[in-house]
């Protein structure tokens, strides 16, 4: 009996664990990284968009808070703490890099900079909001889960 149980748990250890843990942070991440850390249902992070409000208030990321750059270290530091993660993401991403860079030197610990912003958020169907938006419906494979899923999954691939 003890053979058995001795070769069971030496047939566990060689297996790789496979427990499933959601992604990261990255200093540069791609919205597949944020993507996959909303799926996973992970609250505790904060999407800061710090475009213009107007552009801004026409479309933006789901749940992201509107901070203009000039104001951001203030409102963030009286917001969140030091240890927050926070998904950044400007009009382009030299204006997301200098945000993130902003937020760095105040002291912030994780900060990950959203490569291609809203663009690159729309062309994998993440979720959206704002005046455009609202009325620029999705086309017929925004409202199939399986397409969604599937078209999440090929995106991811092609795109690292």
């Amino acid at each position: 009996m003890k053979n058995i149980q001795d070769s069971i748990t030496s047939a566990k250890e060689a297996l790789p664990d496979i427990t499933p843990t959601p992604p990261g942070m990255k200093a540069q991440s791609s919205v597949h990284d944020l993507k996959a850390r909303l799926e996973w249902g992970e609250p505790g992070l904060t999407i800061i968009d710090v475009r213009d409000r107007s552009v801004y208030n026409q479309g933006h990321i789901m749940g992201a808070m509107p901070m203009p750059v000039d104001e951001l270290v203030d409102r963030v530091k009286s917001a969140l703490p030091l240890t927050r993660d926070i998904y950044i993401y400007g009009e382009a991403d030299e204006e997301t890099a200098e945000a993130a860079q902003k937020l760095r030197k105040a002291g912030f610990q994780s900060v990950a900079e959203l490569r291609g912003g809203l663009p690159a958020w729309k062309a994998i169907a993440g979720p959206t909001e704002g005046s455009v938006e609202a009325v620029t419906p999705p086309g017929p494979e925004g409202y199939n889960l399986v397409s969604q899923v599937s078209h999440h999954a090929d995106t991811q691939q092609s795109n690292p």
